[in-house]
């Protein structure tokens, strides 16, 4: 493992790595945190990796107790910040790059599926960062676009067919079905 020095703005993520590995001694929860080193394209954001043999719980059905635990973790880092430092997020095994995966798998899955029949699809609600995922994984798409509709725990991405785009079958009227 390589370790990589933190400056100034590492004061926050090395608070948010204290908060977390407390927590999990609070919660009894056996694992481990470590920060990952920034990824190139968002040098301000800084991940903490949880990793052992407890972390599952932490994952939750599909991710809720680590949107939760994440959400903790910002509001406690909140009361002790200061402007301009940064991002901190927070992982278990690497769940949130394996669903981000999964839902570019899915989204263009679904897209093929709209593209073919001509008729849109819509996805089961999702967390906010999950339907981005999806609206950006088809942002380019010759021949489906992308909204999110609905409120709250229940938005969710509708992919439908873009008008005047090449290829397919033509999109169905929306509203009434001919009978």
């Amino acid at each position: 493992m390589r370790a990589t020095r933190l400056g100034v703005k590492g004061t926050q993520v090395r608070t948010a790595k204290s908060i977390v590995d407390r927590l999990l001694v609070l919660m009894g929860i056996s694992a481990t945190s470590t920060i990952a080193k920034p990824s190139p394209d968002s040098p301000d954001t800084h991940t903490i990796e949880v990793e052992g043999d407890d972390s599952g719980l932490l994952i939750g059905r599909r991710g809720a107790t680590l949107r939760a635990f994440q959400f903790v973790l910002n509001l406690m880092l909140a009361r002790q910040a200061t402007e301009g430092q940064g991002r901190v997020v927070l992982d278990v095994e690497r769940y949130k790059e394996r669903r981000a995966r999964t839902l570019r798998d899915l989204a263009l899955r679904a897209a093929d599926r709209v593209s073919s029949s001509g008729r849109s699809i819509t996805l089961e609600p999702m967390p906010a960062n999950e339907r981005r995922t999806i609206h950006v994984s088809l942002a380019g798409h010759p021949r489906v676009t992308t909204e999110s509709t609905g409120d709250g725990n229940a938005r969710q991405v509708t992919i439908m067919p873009r008008r005047g785009g090449s290829g397919g079958p033509p999109p169905r009227a929306r509203g009434r079905t001919p009978s």
